[in-house]
């Protein structure tokens, strides 16, 4: 079945796809699975890890929402996972590694969002960063430090699927953008659903360009991509819109991201973090074994990090109390 995939693969991807069997590999050897693609086996260790699993309970922005249909993230993960797979399809480009990249792309990513990141990257002294912790997943903490041994293209996709990153596949790059259209479709829709934002506030000028539904948005872009892209060694989007995209992308940090009400939101998950930081880098041998065994090999500032943003918003939640507040006495 797997040379069926190759032939496929051959076949009909562009000649800039990366092709399955033309992987660079893995950092372990492995034997090979008999149905299964590399790519494919990447796929399914990470949507069977313990890290992948805790994105359900981990925020994409805003903190604790009241409401089941706010985004989490897990659900932005399964978004960026299939806009990414339309910009490959569009593009001949390799869907199985697309897929694989997206799915393990934010595994590292800290409790309370990208607060979360940044109070970490304080505390440790610029040391952390969620792309760079879910390598770190996948190679080191996931299977009691066994890692997943992924290729390297997965890998290097989830490094690098940042706007400032330089991925070395083309499906790298279309996790990249989809990372960002995602993030920004559903964030608008998440803020006008929790009244923080209107429809009407949105900047009249990306209308015309992109639409006023965040479906017309997100093919507005994927279209842009392939406009541009098609045929060519490049993944990138047409001027017009990407200009249309950063106008919005600036009005989300303007009139949501960055306001008193989720900077007050913000600042109590700074707190419960670094109150818990400052915890266990007083005394490391309260962290959990196998985190305390990291402490001794890497250092408690690595192992700290390892641990709290391994964290869900609600077990974060659990430790902070039975740390700090005092329990009830039975009498």
């Amino acid at each position: 079945m797997k040379e069926i995939t190759y032939q496929i693969e051959n076949t009909f991807l562009s000649p800039f796809a990366v092709k399955s069997e033309q992987t660079r590999g893995r950092a372990r050897e492995e034997t090979p699975c008999p149905m299964r693609t590399d790519f494919q086996r990447d796929r399914d260790r990470i949507i069977h890890s313990k890290a992948f699993r805790r994105l359900k309970n981990k925020t994409q922005v805003f903190l604790s929402p009241e409401g089941d249909h706010f985004r989490t993230r897990l659900s932005h993960t399964l978004d960026v996972s299939q806009i990414a797979r339309s910009i490959a399809r569009s593009l001949r480009l390799n869907e199985d590694l697309t897929e694989a990249i997206s799915l393990g792309h934010d595994l590292g990513h800290t409790p309370f969002g990208h607060s979360g990141e940044r109070v970490l990257n304080r505390l440790s002294g610029g040391a952390f960063s969620h792309a760079e912790q879910s390598v770190r997943v996948v190679d080191k903490l996931e299977k009691n430090g066994a890692g997943l041994n992924l290729t390297f293209e997965v890998r290097d996709g989830i490094l690098h699927h940042q706007k400032s990153g330089t991925p070395a596949t083309l499906e790298g790059k279309a996790v990249s953008f989809a990372d960002r259209i995602a993030y920004l479709n559903h964030d608008i829709d998440d803020a006008i659903r929790a009244g923080i934002i209107k429809r009407s506030d949105l900047p009249a000028s990306t209308f015309k360009v992109l639409g006023e539904s965040s479906s017309a948005r997100i093919n507005s872009m994927i279209w842009a991509i392939y406009r541009v892209s098609e045929g060519k060694p490049i993944v990138e989007m047409e001027q017009e819109v990407l200009c249309a995209m950063d106008e919005l992308r600036d009005f989300m940090f303007r009139s949501v991201y960055i306001t008193p009400a989720s900077m007050a939101e913000e600042e109590k998950a700074n707190r419960m973090l670094e109150a818990m930081f400052n915890y266990f880098r007083a005394a490391p041998e309260k962290l959990p074994p196998f985190f305390y065994e990291i402490a001794k090999e890497e250092g408690e500032t690595r192992a700290i990090c390892d641990y709290l943003s391994s964290m869900s918003d609600r077990y974060a939640e659990y430790v902070f109390s039975s740390l700090f507040i005092p329990k009830s006495w039975s009498l």
